[in-house]
């Protein structure tokens, strides 16, 4: 329970930042990747001022502190190597958010201020989503087993 209550006031306040930040708009995300057009360099600002904050309180933590204080343990990516999923995933999501001007951290936000577009991108998302795990189940079945151990937690759930 204390790690859903952790991750819900981290999501919160993630939240509160992008409201306050204004990039919950998406013609704010749009205007930056409109690097011909009208350029809005504001994302790129608000992300070096999330970065400069974040960064050493990271480095702080994990160094210090023996474990999270409502988690049993750190969880930190153990793969560093670079693959086929990882780069056409990232195209997608990067070629979604300049397309849409919504990612879902922004979308999930939106969401609360009643915003039509952010449900729509919330719901195809979630269609993506559902349409990868049936993919991979339907890959599993044919190759008699789990394709990856990562894609087969990710199906687990």
């Amino acid at each position: 329970m204390k790690v859903k209550v952790g991750a819900f006031l981290g999501g919160l306040v993630f939240g509160i930042g992008l409201v306050i930040s204004g990039m919950t708009q998406p013609a704010k995300i749009v205007g930056f990747f409109d690097f011909f057009g009208s350029w809005d360099p504001s994302l790129a600002f608000v992300m070096l001022g999330a970065t400069a904050v974040y960064t050493p309180v990271y480095r702080w933590a994990v160094r210090t502190w023996q474990r999270p204080i409502w988690a049993p343990a750190f969880s930190l990516p153990t793969r560093k190597d670079i693959d086929w999923r990882l780069i056409s995933g990232s195209a997608v999501f990067g070629v979604g958010w300049g397309l849409g001007g919504y990612c879902p951290g922004p979308a999930f936000t939106s969401l609360g201020a009643g915003s039509r577009e952010a449900f729509t991108f919330g719901a195809a998302m979630l269609v993506g989503v559902g349409a990868y795990q049936l993919f991979m189940k339907a890959r599993e079945g044919r190759t008699g087993g789990p394709v990856d151990p990562q894609a087969a937690a990710m199906i687990d759930g």
